[in-house]
């Protein structure tokens, strides 16, 4: 672990200290790596240096609106490769907001976001991006559960965060 000084001013500490204990960090160094790593995703991103990302895409859209959640389930299930789950609440009589994960290419996933919200009748989206690095590529050897199944196990990628 590397170590570095900083000097901020009163105010400005006293801002951060109410922050961090606001969020619960136990001191100031986790405070100031979450901040670094935050700060470093976003660069990394804005650069094009992230090639796959998990990803929460978030919207809110009229259900009213002709057609709309049929368009969005087509477009989620013409992009299964990109879509892990999803998940939809009720607001009120009119609003549902939905919640979208994904995995997959960065270029893919901000594109497949950007049609979602693209949509007529979609309001209140947001892309959240985690850049991550795809550590292993393997199968689990268990057994087969189907008779007469041609491999056992589970073919399978380990993706870990960046940084």
């Amino acid at each position: 672990m590397e170590r570095f000084t900083i000097s901020l001013d009163s105010e400005l500490a006293k801002a951060f200290d109410a922050l961090i204990a606001e969020r619960g960090y136990g001191n100031r160094s986790e405070a100031v790596r979450d901040i670094i790593r935050g700060q470093l995703e976003a660069w990394q991103q804005a650069r094009d240096e992230s090639p796959h990302c998990v990803a929460n895409l978030s919207y809110v859209y009229n259900h009213h609106e002709r057609e709309l959640a049929e368009r969005l389930t087509s477009i989620q299930h013409d992009h299964h490769d990109l879509t892990v789950a999803s998940m939809h609440a009720h607001l009120d009589h009119e609003n549902c907001f939905e919640g979208v994960f994904l995995r997959g290419p960065t270029s893919a996933v901000r594109r497949f976001a950007e049609a979602m919200m693209a949509e007529r009748g979609v309001r209140h989206g947001k892309l959240n991006l985690v850049a991550v690095e795809v550590s292993q590529h393997h199968a689990h050897g268990y057994k087969p559960r189907a008779p007469g199944a041609k491999h056992g196990g589970s073919h399978h990628v380990h993706l870990k965060p960046s940084r």
